[in-house]
């Protein structure tokens, strides 16, 4: 009888520690799911960081823009014509400037993520837009030259 409580006793330790490696198991897949899910939105939080920095250079750019235009409307008859092209040429050579390092930093910026969940913005998109917008500014830089 002895026997028999020892060897029940032995059964139901033996049943706990596999059910307790079975919980183990089974928290050590979530964790391991957790982890790369984790690892995941770490990567679209950088993809999505990246693209946020790229919209400041393009905002930034577009603002320069038309602060280096309106300088030279504003101030052809109150200072002297040389001083509004000058700062005309300035803004809109910085315009130029940031409308580059938009591209140039979205395109080697951030090394890109294994599987992002988020769709990543299109080079063959990013870079025809870009390059139209230095168009705008040269021809922008044009006409406060030939005005």
């Amino acid at each position: 009888m002895n026997q028999q409580r020892k060897n029940r006793r032995l059964g139901i330790e033996a049943a706990e520690l596999t059910q307790g490696a079975k919980l183990l198991e089974r928290s050590t897949d979530e964790l391991t799911d957790d982890s790369a899910r984790r690892t995941t939105l770490a990567g679209d939080r950088t993809l999505l960081a990246a693209e946020r920095t790229y919209a400041a250079w393009v905002r930034t750019a577009l603002a320069a823009l038309a602060a280096g235009v309106g300088a030279r409307a504003l101030g052809k008859d109150i200072l002297p014509d040389w001083v509004g092209k000058l700062t005309g040429t300035v803004l809109i050579v910085f315009a130029g400037f940031c409308f580059v390092a938009a591209v140039w930093r979205e395109l080697r910026g951030v090394p890109p993520t294994a599987h992002p969940d988020i769709p990543v913005i299109p080079p063959a998109l990013l870079v025809p837009v870009n390059f139209f917008l230095l168009l705008v500014a040269v021809a922008a830089l044009f006409g406060i030259w030939s005005a």
